[in-house]
């Protein structure tokens, strides 16, 4: 298991418990390096969204936790906030709450000679997706060869 795996599943290991006391859930985490510092990001959410308190109180706490546990070689910056509104369908769990909604996905190769769709979620598994058209067809995608998924939205 790659250093940073290993670091982003102790880190939602320790995020468990102050999920549960606070009714919130936890969306992701992700261990990056961007313009050269290294990043340990906890997306947080619960139903009607989540607040800068909510963020600040998870920081925290967490911030203290990772303090005793100290299993993080390289200095990094800890950040704690909301999906937002391009949030990626990721888990079972956000599957799940996005079926009947509509989604964007975008694939690493070409499909039907384009690289973005955009329609209802009908169903998933491990394997595939699939999504309604705006056509009425249905469209399944491996998910091997998704790039993204995530909810749509327009402004």
């Amino acid at each position: 298991m790659a250093k940073r795996e290993e670091y982003e599943q102790k880190t939602e290991k320790l995020l468990e418990p102050i999920m549960a006391a606070h009714e919130f859930e936890l969306v992701d985490v992700e261990y990056v390096k961007e313009g050269g510092s290294w990043y340990l990001r906890a997306y947080i959410d619960k139903p009607g969204g989540i607040t800068v308190d909510d963020c600040e109180i998870v920081n925290r706490e967490l911030g203290d936790l990772l303090d005793r546990d100290d299993f993080i070689e390289e200095s990094y910056i800890l950040e704690v906030s909301s999906p937002g509104l391009g949030r990626p369908l990721k888990k079972e769990r956000d599957f799940e709450r996005s079926l009947g909604e509509e989604v964007e996905i975008r694939t690493y190769r070409m499909v039907n000679k384009q690289k973005e769709f955009r329609g209802i979620l009908k169903g998933y598994d491990k394997e595939t997706v699939t999504i309604e058209t705006e056509q009425g067809g249905e469209q399944v995608f491996e998910r091997a060869n998704i790039s993204l998924i995530r909810l749509a939205f327009d402004f």
